[in-house]
């Protein structure tokens, strides 16, 4: 195994351990504990992700470039919505969840560019779909959970940890 499949394998695994904790965290009470935990095994993951995907695309830029700018992008939008929590930014609940369900929709993009030909009945489907379709599902989404916990004073103490 050469440098590069070692790289591939730390980022496959890190690619796994990001959208299972990403899960766990989306599914988890929104309260200090399991969220929390999860949240950040997710941004920590997330973090080295996006580095070794950079890597990976610096090293083969002809033929996987576009894995430089999906890391970037994705993993801007989990600093953003990372950050909007820790700094307790104004209105920073909805700004976490468009971040984090942001980043979230941009590894799952990754995933499917990537690997979408061979998953049963998606590779029916376009290859230029494996772009669009974690956006056009992920949006919507993105827009529900977000009106949900919009800012009342009785989310807040629900999620204030």
């Amino acid at each position: 195994m050469d440098l590069f499949e070692v790289i591939l394998s730390i980022h496959i695994g890190l690619g796994i351990i990001c959208l299972l904790s990403g899960m766990v965290s989306m599914l988890a009470a929104k309260k200090k504990g399991r969220h929390t935990k999860w949240g950040e095994v997710y941004h920590g993951s997330y973090a080295a992700l996006a580095a070794t995907a950079i890597i990976l695309a610096i090293w083969k830029w002809n033929e996987i470039a576009y894995l430089f700018y999906i890391a970037v992008f994705s993993y801007g939008l989990a600093i953003y919505g990372y950050v909007a929590r820790k700094q307790k930014w104004k209105s920073w609940l909805q700004h976490h969840i468009r971040g984090m369900l942001g980043s979230y929709i941009g590894a799952v993009t990754a995933l499917l560019v990537n690997i979408g030909d061979s998953i049963p009945l998606l590779n029916k489907l376009p290859d230029l779909s494996y772009w669009f379709l974690p956006t056009i599902i992920g949006s919507p989404l993105i827009y529900i959970v977000a009106r949900r916990y919009r800012k009342t004073s009785s989310v807040l103490k629900k999620i204030s940890y």
